[in-house]
């Protein structure tokens, strides 16, 4: 009842209840469905990179960063099912919060060295040139040098074919990965400004406030 009295006699209160049930109960589903269709789309668009060629890396097909970002987005969803209490007053909400939390940073720096990753091979691609020997795809960064490096892609009947389809998939990983790493940053500070920024904007300017009061009846 108490609590009744002071949000109906106090709006600024009754505003400051309902922020943080949006801010802690809603915010969550956005994100979380955003990391969701990001994190399918590069985890299907990895397996499809390395089906081109059994040669392709790890490193270059970056299906791990996607289901990264999925197991993110479920831990997001899972926030949605905790009811939400005001000043983090249950284990289990706050637990689910720093595991989100940590996770959304985990999936930055996964999505960040994808696009890394996919950059590094993009612009070596650019550089390549490239003969189909026996349906393999040999490429070659300089060809007057003997001892140079040879990158050889296998099951490869048409190199055209391979890097041109390499190049556009490729370029696609650097779209999804780095908007997927800026939702993930998106996250992250969100939810660090609801639980501490906000909090220590209350601390300083409050008392600030009630003094000023006081010197004024003065």
């Amino acid at each position: 009842k108490q609590q009744q009295q002071k949000s109906k006699g106090d709006p600024k209160a009754g505003q400051e209840e309902e922020s943080h049930t949006c801010c802690g109960c809603r915010f969550p589903l956005l994100f979380a469905s955003l990391q969701l269709a990001l994190g399918i789309s590069v985890t299907v668009l990895g397996f499809l990179m390395a089906g081109i060629s059994s040669s392709l890396l790890v490193r270059d097909t970056p299906y791990w960063a996607g289901i990264i970002v999925c197991v993110v987005s479920l831990v997001g969803f899972v926030m949605l099912c905790i009811s939400y209490q005001p000043d983090e007053k249950t284990c289990v909400q706050f637990t689910m919060k720093l595991i989100y939390f940590l996770l959304s940073a985990l999936g930055l720096v996964a999505c960040v060295l994808a696009v890394a990753f996919t950059a590094h091979h993009y612009l070596q691609m650019t550089k390549f040139t490239c003969d189909t020997i026996l349906e393999t795809c040999q490429c070659k960064l300089d060809i007057a040098d003997p001892l140079g490096r040879t990158f050889i892609y296998q099951d490869a009947a048409d190199c055209d074919s391979l890097t041109s389809m390499l190049n556009l998939y490729l370029l696609l990983q650097m779209a999804l990965n780095l908007i997927s790493a800026l939702v993930c940053l998106a996250v992250c500070f969100v939810m660090w400004k609801h639980r501490y920024q906000v909090f220590y904007v209350g601390v300083r300017f409050h008392p600030l406030t009630a003094a000023e009061g006081q010197q004024q009846k003065v």
